[in-house]
């Protein structure tokens, strides 16, 4: 029988081997900011320098690796090859897994169309931008290559234009950025999301571009505007064109542009094509959305949609009921759906390794400071290697001397070794010149050859002055960058995409207008239930249907698109229409409004206000005896806001809340069965609408203010008895000859 042990010695044992799974870890505690420094930073930095945000040449580091592994496979002038193929390749440069690199590749294929100018020319299903479910197929049944525009961009790469740097184990080398001829920033669409920050480039027409760079190398005060005119988008559409919001865009890097989707009316078929979308939204999301707006009620002009793209491109097709305006309804469309939707810019860039938000004149600056330094390192590159060959045709020149010499002083000596070394003697050449004449074959020794190629010394000598003259010219470097641009823009740029429309051409949608008007009767019970009633129905039944503990608290004649606002005890205000309401009887409960309108837990209704146009004065009366009058133009909103915080006061609770458009004598009753009557042009009118208010009504301790009528809906006579005519007052005790003694108490 086996010897039982004890939690101690099993304790023990596990202790002495630390590969047993049950050992318990030693915990230390570390400051936060050790925390952050030695974990958490390393890490932003690495999201942010390698993997999210673009640097100047338009790709981030996941775009960079690729094409160059696509280049060094020969695929800018090859056929075709398995996308699958190019996925294992590249992860020699990036190691973040085959399913990364794919979608990186999807991404910048024509056949995805995310891009104005895609880099990957594919073939087989690369998806679509515009659609949410339609998925690519899987890299094994794609093939690709790099599209001719790819040849912008690896030009100078052999010509020493960027720095070379090891790939992440060192055993090959790969370039920090890619030498593009053009602003790629400024021309393909990218996003990134970094940590702390994140980077949003929308694209911009090649051919504008190339236009805008040109003008501001020749003079950096350019209008950017005069020949950028907007964003461009691979998916078209129309761009709401707003001059200040596009210059803020190109001042600052921040800012947003709307866009709107295309349509036709086929008249013969009573429907509307769709057949562009904006580039932030999807063909499935504007479905969903018309689908749910057809349930919802609010769309009866749709009997229906249905997506119906094929190889001729995208259309969405839209069925219209009999009598249905089409322009119209897609002004409503674009209200309510993400048809017409805004596009957020965010130039966020790395620029030395250093994040930083330009707009479009400082990313020009930027780039061609860039690329002239490129032009500069290709043109040292080129000229270090003509001035080698003039100093090697130099070398030959002396061997035209006497060729006879040459042949004699190789063919007498003894070792190969010493061949260099005695024609740097016979003729007086450092080695470099005696290793190329000792490598010329022996059917070129002849005077012809040689001649030739000492008569290229003075055209070398002319091309190596030029090039001189060239690094050492700014005008003539910026020249060329010019003449690059130009070849760039006439070779490959194309008309815009999106078309620009101003606001006084579109039709906008107004709800109100859709919104039938008719006399209605609202009825606020003091449990929170709300109804709006026609006067037809009121004529056939008016009697009001409560709870049994509820009863009516106030009712109001409106029309159906009157505003209404709701006062609750929380300090909010919830401002919604009436139209929102569906008509009800008397004989239902009505809505209830804490569940209607979306409350806070144990929220209520404490007050109901129409405000029309929003004139007059609200008048907030505490418990504590104070009040406060606020100018009713303090609740007006511009946006469709439904909920404003801080409506009033939260110091005391409220005791009533009254609307008037000019000034009254009113009639205040406290607890203490006192009463106290003053006209409101004592209290002057407040912009904050949490202001505490004035002392009104003097409470004594356990006391407090407990209800507010207009005088004429009391039942005072002695009126001298209560009035005041400064405040604060205490107010008087009221007789049992001015009524409502007993209620109070």
């Amino acid at each position: 029988m086996a010897k039982k042990r004890s939690p101690e010695e099993g304790t023990t044992k596990r202790g002495n081997n630390p590969n047993v799974m049950g050992l318990r870890a030693e915990v230390q505690e570390q400051p936060i900011t050790d925390t952050l420094e030695t974990n958490f930073m390393p890490y932003a930095m690495s999201v942010i320098m390698s993997r999210a945000i673009p640097e100047i040449d338009g790709f981030k580091p996941s775009h960079r690796k690729l094409l160059y592994t696509m280049y060094k496979m020969g695929l800018l002038t090859g056929a075709r090859t398995k996308s699958a193929n190019i996925v294992g390749q590249t992860m020699r440069l990036n190691p973040h897994g085959d399913a990364a690199i794919y979608d990186t590749m999807v991404r910048l294929s024509k056949g995805y169309g995310a891009l104005l100018h895609p880099f990957v020319d594919s073939k087989g299903n690369f998806g679509k931008v515009y659609s949410r479910d339609m998925a690519w197929a899987a890299s094994r049944y794609t093939e690709a290559k790099l599209s001719p525009i790819c040849q912008e961009l690896f030009r100078d790469l052999d010509q020493d234009a960027v720095d070379f740097m090891d790939n992440y184990d060192n055993t090959m080398k790969e370039p920090s950025l890619l030498p593009t001829t053009f602003p790629n920033i400024l021309v393909s669409a990218n996003q990134g999301i970094a940590v702390g920050m994140a980077s949003q480039l929308c694209g911009f027409n090649l051919g504008e571009v190339c236009d805008t760079t040109i003008a501001y190398l020749k003079n950096p005060e350019c209008s950017i505007s005069a020949t950028l005119l907007g964003p461009d988008f691979p998916t078209g559409g129309e761009i709401i064109h707003d001059a200040a919001g596009l210059e803020e865009i190109y001042r600052t890097g921040r800012g947003s542009v709307k866009i709107r989707g295309k349509y036709r009316y086929v008249k013969s078929e009573n429907l509307i094509e769709i057949y562009e979308i904006p580039y932030t939204t999807t063909t499935e999301a504007i479905i969903d959305k018309v689908a749910e707006l057809i349930k919802g009620g609010k769309l009866r002009e749709v009997s229906d949609m249905r997506d119906e793209t094929d190889l001729n491109g995208l259309k969405l097709a839209i069925d219209l009921k009999r009598g249905t305006d089409p322009d119209k309804l897609m002004a409503k469309l674009f209200k309510t759906t993400t048809l017409q939707d805004s596009v957020s810019c965010n130039f966020n860039v790395l620029v030395a390794g250093m994040p930083r938000v330009m707009g479009v004149g400082e990313l020009l600056e930027e780039w061609c400071g860039w690329r002239t330094e490129c032009v500069r390192r290709r043109v040292y590159f080129t000229l270090n290697k003509k001035k080698e060959k003039l100093h090697l045709l130099k070398g030959l020149k002396r061997i035209l001397l006497d060729i006879d010499k040459a042949i004699q002083i190789i063919r007498e000596t003894e070792g190969e070794a010493d061949v260099v070394p005695n024609l740097m003697i016979g003729f007086g050449i450092d080695q470099v010149q005696a290793e190329y004449v000792a490598e010329i074959r022996l059917r070129n020794i002849n005077k012809e050859y040689i001649l030739k190629r000492v008569q290229e010394e003075e055209a070398l000598r002319d091309e190596i002055d030029d090039l001189e003259d060239l690094v050492n010219s700014p005008a003539r470097v910026k020249k060329v960058i010019v003449d690059e641009l130009k070849a760039v823009k006439k070779k490959y740029a194309q008309p815009r995409l999106t078309s620009l429309v101003y606001e006084h051409e579109i039709e906008t949608y107004n709800e109100e207008d859709e919104t039938p008007d008719y006399p209605v009767t609202v009825f606020l019970s003091n449990g929170g239930y709300f109804k709006k009633i026609t006067p037809q129905s009121l004529r056939m039944a008016d009697v009001q249907k409560y709870k049994e503990d509820d009863g009516l608290w106030m009712s109001m004649e409106a029309t159906n698109k009157t505003e209404v606002m709701f006062f609750t005890n929380r300090q909010q205000v919830y401002k919604v229409r009436l139209s929102d309401f569906d008509d009800s009887k008397a004989s239902v409960l009505g809505d209830y409004l804490p569940s209607r309108l979306g409350m806070d837990q144990e929220e209520s209704v404490v007050g109901m206000v129409l405000p029309g146009d929003y004139s007059g004065s609200l008048l907030f009366f505490f418990e504590n005896g104070k009040a406060a009058r606020v100018d009713l133009s303090a609740y007006a909103t511009t946006s469709n806001r439904r909920k404003l915080t801080g409506a009033y006061s939260g110091k005391s609770p409220l005791a009533a809340l009254l609307h008037i458009k000019e000034d009254r004598e009113l009639a205040l009753y406290s607890n203490e069965v006192r009463a106290l009557i003053f006209s409101t042009a004592l209290l002057a009118p407040k912009s904050t609408r949490t202001t505490q208010g004035v002392q009104v009504m003097t409470m004594k301790p356990k006391y407090h203010l407990a209800e507010v009528r207009e005088l004429e809906d009391t039942s005072i006579t002695n009126l001298a008895r209560y009035r005041c005519r400064a405040l604060p007052a205490a107010g008087a005790l009221l007789r049992e000859e001015d009524g409502e003694q007993m209620r109070l108490l």
